[in-house]
């Protein structure tokens, strides 16, 4: 069983303190004030004078130096240990993931661990973990969900745990069994066995996630979210679909799927069922309020409409979207529509990292078109993207993502004097400051339900270097006569998967995703 994670009373001063957008649309702040906390939830905010009043015993960190915000949430996650750090380059996404096949797998607690000290001293405090998929023995399962939520429990981080769920077109856009049949011996031999072992029926998987919440929300309600995440619409039926949309309803999860990441997508829901992907999770009756769409590159404007009026959010991957070629999602008529969207990293971000203060720069500059006069989201827009909106993807929504009484205390201390660098003018507004100058280097301290986990700028809740050196020794070492085996299958493989996604068809007829001269073209 895991443990409780700890929570703290303590008093936090800041010179700034940034609480989150007001019904105005303007981000609210708070000046020389200090935040107390008690029993990891923030109880005051006020003068100094008056949150220290009779509380000369609990401990007091910060100083009017500081700007406190909302901790970050990075709503779309996977593993640790990047595809690139294991010699796999970056292609469109259809390549890319078959070559996960070839990756050495690495120990899920170290892994785990790898990400979260990224994400916590760039200040994500609550992370939506999408792991990959069960395969094999189910009593491996559990063992790898404990690993993993154990591992976010000991460094200190809210986390939401859900597995991705597929039921069919496993490599391609093609059933399986079609695609095997095509592969030389060797391969099929080598590939069909993994296959038959992430067969695992969906209902059989129902009942493993209901065993999750049994097993690990009691222990901790105010930080693990048990959520489900059915893969995409070509690597789920209609009957795995309803499965999972039903039972996540029953049991009060939220469902995180992602969808038309790419314009291949797009054409196979077009080509399949003669609509689009979102018109036929509608028509399943998918959509509603607990429902997140990751990525959503390809949306048309009629989905957006579909997706406002069913209450659904959506997750923006910029960099992913960027470095894979899968497109740039258009939050600008998402936002329109009153869509609330979340920031998700996804694998990593454009600089092969978890960093959440480099996403957010990204996403501010990527959605700024080119009209004169439009709408664009502000610093205070993307950083609500970046807390409130994420906090609700998760699960976690009215509980953090602000700095309000009532609210997790959940917060992150910037250095005015780093965010200067070496002066800034007192005229800019602090928000615009600690998004464009904001980072890694000018955070001092983070706190998750009032417990320091970073101090000094890195995590003090375990050992980081032993962490780090343990990764490094198990990407250091030869390959195993195995993985030797697997890194020349996948090279056999994907000249035949070049094949299949060629003959499909979904190729042809590109768009470009650029706001440019170009784009219409």
């Amino acid at each position: 069983m895991t443990k409780p994670i700890p929570v703290a009373d303590c008093i936090i001063e800041a010179g700034t303190v940034l609480t989150g957008i007001g019904p105005n649309g303007v981000m609210g702040m708070r000046h020389d004030v200090g935040i107390r906390v008690e029993k990891g939830m923030i109880a005051q905010i006020g003068p100094m004078e008056a949150v220290g009043y009779g509380n000369d015993h609990l401990q007091h960190f910060g100083s009017r130096r500081m700007i406190a915000m909302p901790g970050l949430v990075n709503a779309h996650h996977h593993f640790g240990v990047t595809p690139l750090m294991q010699g796999i380059a970056f292609a469109p996404l259809e390549l890319w993931l078959p070559q996960f096949r070839a990756m050495r797998r690495i120990n899920q607690r170290l892994d785990t661990l790898y990400s979260a000290i990224e994400m916590l001293e760039s200040g994500t405090t609550t992370v939506q973990h999408i792991h990959s998929g069960f395969a094999g023995a189910p009593e491996s399962w559990m063992q790898m969900a404990e690993d993993t939520i154990g591992a976010y429990g000991e460094i200190g981080m809210r986390m939401g745990y859900c597995f991705m769920i597929r039921d069919r077109n496993i490599l391609s856009y093609e059933p399986d069994a079609e695609m095997l049949g095509r592969l030389p011996a060797p391969l099929r031999d080598w590939l069909a066995p993994q296959l038959a072992s992430g067969a695992v029926p969906v209902p059989r998987l129902m009942e493993f996630y209901r065993d999750m919440r049994a097993k690990f929300l009691p222990d901790n309600p105010q930080h693990i979210r048990m959520n489900l995440a059915p893969a995409n619409l070509h690597w789920c039926s209609d009957e795995a679909l309803q499965t999972i949309f039903e039972t996540a309803k029953a049991e009060g999860g939220n469902v995180h799927m992602h969808l038309l990441e790419t314009e291949r997508q797009a054409a196979y829901s077009r080509q399949t069922y003669g609509r689009s992907a979102v018109q036929h999770l509608q028509k399943l009756q998918c959509l509603d309020a607990n429902v997140t769409l990751g990525h959503g590159n390809w949306m048309s404007r009629e989905d957006l409409d579909i997706i406002a009026s069913c209450g659904c959010m959506i997750c923006h991957n910029a960099s992913s979207g960027l470095r894979l070629g899968s497109g740039i999602a258009p939050v600008n008529e998402m936002r329109r529509r009153g869509i609330p969207v979340a920031l998700g990293i996804d694998q990593s971000n454009i600089a092969d990292d978890r960093d959440m203060t480099l996403e957010m720069k990204l996403v501010w500059a990527l959605h700024r078109e080119t009209r004169l006069f439009n709408e664009r989201p502000d610093a205070g827009a993307v950083l609500q993207m970046a807390t409130e909106h994420g906090a609700a993807s998760v699960g976690f929504g009215g509980f953090t993502g602000r700095l309000e009484p009532g609210f997790q205390a959940d917060i992150v201390l910037m250095d005015k004097d780093r965010l200067a660098r070496p002066a800034i003018d007192p005229r800019t507004p602090p928000v615009e400051a600690l998004l464009h100058r904001g980072g890694r280097h000018a955070i001092e301290q983070v706190f998750v339900g009032g417990r320091l986990v970073v101090d000094g700028g890195r995590v003090t809740t375990i050992d980081r270097d032993a962490v780090m050196a343990e990764i490094a020794s198990t990407l250091s070492r030869p390959d195993t006569p195995d993985e030797s085996t697997a890194r020349q299958m996948v090279e056999s493989l994907m000249p035949y998967l070049e094949a299949s996604l060629r003959q499909t068809g979904f190729a042809a007829g590109y768009r470009s995703y650029r706001y440019n001269a170009m784009a219409d073209q």
